[in-house]
């Protein structure tokens, strides 16, 4: 099997860039998710924000968004869903009544295990056998999308110095 090519033209074709990769690939996800969330009635932001907060402990929105990589803007919306929903519980500091604290209500505490089988499922149905090797790539393709993400976000920390 030949190694494939970087492009000799001066602008490389579509096909041939790492981001378009990656973005297809996002949203390939995502909408591979959703039929998956779907009976959950969540959406794939929703269901990432319920993954933090499965976790464990409550997260002030500033945590959440730093987590998740999304801004306030994006979150707060988002948040107001899920409250409506009465999955979570949204209550300002008592302290410094700028920050909210969002933690699970019962209802979003319940979905944890009608949830437990997604990730699995979405595995399987991205062609990766559920087995020790199977799992083994999985985690080597995570690990290095998660290395691009990091190499990335230094070289604009880099830049703004």
């Amino acid at each position: 099997m030949s190694k494939p090519r970087a492009s000799t033209s001066p602008v490389a074709k579509l096909e041939e860039q790492l981001c378009f990769a990656l973005y297809s690939a996002s949203r390939a996800l995502t909408r591979a998710y959703q039929p998956l969330l779907e009976p959950l009635g969540l959406t794939y932001p929703q269901y990432l924000v319920m993954l933090v907060l499965w976790e464990g402990k409550p997260h002030s929105v500033s945590e959440l968004g730093a987590r998740l990589g999304l801004d306030s803007g994006t979150l707060t919306p988002l948040l107001k869903r899920l409250e409506e929903a009465k999955l979570v519980l949204r209550r300002r500091d008592a302290a410094d009544e700028r920050v909210v604290h969002v933690s699970l209500a019962p209802a979003g505490a319940a979905l944890q295990e009608r949830a437990k089988g997604v990730p699995r499922e979405l595995v399987c149905r991205a062609g990766f056998v559920p087995t020790a090797e199977g799992l083994a790539e999985l985690v080597r393709l995570r690990d290095a999308v998660r290395d691009l993400a990091l190499r990335v976000t230094d070289v604009q920390e880099i830049q703004k110095v």
